[in-house]
């Protein structure tokens, strides 16, 4: 089994029902048929007109849109693996993702071309527009008939690879074969409730979405329907959801908090046709989460896990959530029990299972557990050892089986379900003239779950101000999410035993002080 013939499955089963519908960017409903037959089209022009092998990589650069379906579609199909890129990549992470991947040809659209540009000219990429006419020519001149290679793709063949960011800021790529996903794919379906009759909304990136959404979808022969992730409106979130009929989606905590905070109750009705509204990604409070539940009924399903195993270790199900309310107040504040097929354990320094209270670092094994990290053999040996992903998480494990985070071991900051590295900001910074040595930490933040800090000393004899900081940063390659909220300047930066930073020691300065914007 691969991931190219559910698009076929569907159209011999389903070939009238919608596979892929519209969200107001007028254009019309997708049946299955015609998405095998588009799918066909663009597998048969990377072999036949692109060169395109079996184990090439194909990336992805485009916005939410449903052509990221088609496409995925098409790459699985040739036996190519599918790189999907986040469009809200710097430059610096561009470069460090494409001579990671290496991809023979990178594919995206019209608005994002220009962000293509500098790593095409220096690797020597092939760079495709979707929306222009030479993409479009190519795809109609390929044959619709099934490609040779669709039967040829065997289980354990790549089948995409994952960025996500590393503490040392320099992002990894995840890889994953046609098994691993699909075993992920199945259990994602049995925690969600995905169905062939289900409507699934993708309001998140689609890179970021091809594990926990895309393929769970493309597996049950669900309909998907993509809004632009860019900016989240909970009113017009809401009517798409009425609008179309929309059964499930995923939103990550900071989403979740504006449409408590944003949608007026009186359209609290225009959710009522969801059956599951997935989360994760970030911690969300438990005094919140009780209002969401109390709002808008017991559709919530939490899960807690990691890329490196595709997405879901633990989940916080509906029934978990009800009993939280009712009976066990402490359950919201877990991340909720092991899922199906997935070992989770709580683990010491030497590897042996903590007692139920005592905390351990959090590792994960199974049928799903990432391959490795794509040509980059030392950090996946730190990560992935005999089997076991170590996750960098401090938990606790009750006597049923909940999980409760206490810390990461791992200084990444999760800002709005994004993970932001400390040291590549840090790195900026020392870039200054005047910063004789900073630390950058996450802290509380009402709406996005964390905020940047950067702490901060200067060299003698110099003068800058917090903003002046804030503004070098905003000027140099990183994006807007990774800019300090905040900066201090302060006499001298606490320092451990050994001479390092303490980060632990600045988070507890301002760990306590709530909202730090």
């Amino acid at each position: 089994m691969n991931v190219g013939l559910a698009f076929r499955r569907n159209a011999v089963r389903y070939p009238k029902q919608t596979a892929l519908f519209d969200v107001g960017l007028q254009r019309r409903d997708v049946t299955w048929a015609e998405l095998e037959e588009r799918t066909n089209r663009v597998a048969n022009m990377l072999g036949d007109r692109l060169g395109i092998a079996p184990g090439d990589r194909v990336a992805l650069l485009v916005a939410n849109r449903p052509e990221a379906v088609e496409v995925l579609g098409g790459i699985t199909k040739s036996g190519a693996v599918y790189v999907g890129l986040n469009f809200r990549l710097g430059p610096t992470e561009l470069d460090q993702i494409i001579d990671n991947a290496r991809p023979r040809l990178l594919l995206c659209d019209t608005e994002h071309l220009p962000q293509t540009v500098e790593a095409a000219e220096k690797y020597g990429l092939e760079v495709l527009d979707i929306d222009a006419e030479p993409y479009r020519s190519l795809v109609a001149a390929g044959s619709p008939a099934p490609p040779a290679t669709l039967h040829e793709v065997r289980s354990d063949d790549d089948f995409c690879i994952v960025y996500t960011s590393g503490t040392t800021g320099r992002p990894k790529g995840v890889l994953f074969d046609h098994a691993r996903v699909l075993q992920h794919a199945t259990v994602t379906a049995l925690e969600y409730e995905i169905s062939r009759h289900s409507r699934y909304l993708l309001q998140i990136p689609h890179n970021s979405s091809v594990n926990i959404s895309i393929v769970p979808a493309l597996l049950m022969g669900a309909a998907l329907g993509f809004r632009d992730s860019r900016s989240f409106d909970p009113q017009g979130f809401a009517e798409t959801v009425d609008r179309q009929g929309v059964s499930h989606s995923f939103l990550v905590p900071t989403q979740l908090v504006r449409l408590l905070d944003r949608l007026p109750p009186a359209h609290d009705g225009l959710l009522g046709g969801l059956v599951t509204l997935g989360y994760g990604a970030s911690p969300i409070s438990p005094e919140r989460l009780g209002e969401l539940v109390g709002r808008f009924g017991n559709i919530f399903n939490q899960l807690y896990g990691m890329a490196e195993i595709a997405s879901i270790g633990t989940m916080l199900r509906k029934e978990d959530h009800r009993r939280g309310l009712t009976e066990r107040p402490e359950l919201l504040g877990s991340c909720g029990q092991p899922s199906y097929v997935v070992d989770v354990r709580v683990v010491d320094a030497e590897q042996r299972d903590v007692a139920a209270g005592e905390r351990g670092e959090v590792i994960f094994g199974g049928p799903y557990v990432m391959k490795g990290y794509y040509r980059d053999p030392e950090r996946t040996a730190e990560s992935l050892r005999d089997g076991w992903i170590y996750s960098g998480d401090v938990a606790e494990i009750d006597d049923e089986g909940f999980v409760y985070i206490v810390d990461r071991l791992k200084n990444l900051i999760i800002r709005g379900g994004l993970n932001i590295a400390p040291t590549e900001i840090e790195n900026v910074l020392y870039r200054h003239p005047a910063v004789l040595e900073c630390s950058v930490v996450g802290v509380p933040d009402a709406d996005w779950g964390e905020a940047v800090l950067a702490v901060a000393t200067l060299k003698e004899g110099m003068a800058v101000g917090p903003e002046e900081l804030r503004e070098h940063c905003r000027r140099s390659e990183l994006t807007s999410i990774k800019v300090p909220e905040r900066v201090e300047l302060i006499d001298a930066l606490p320092k451990n035993a050994v001479g390092k930073i303490a980060k632990d020691e600045i988070r507890r300065r301002y760990w306590g002080e709530g909202r730090q914007v």
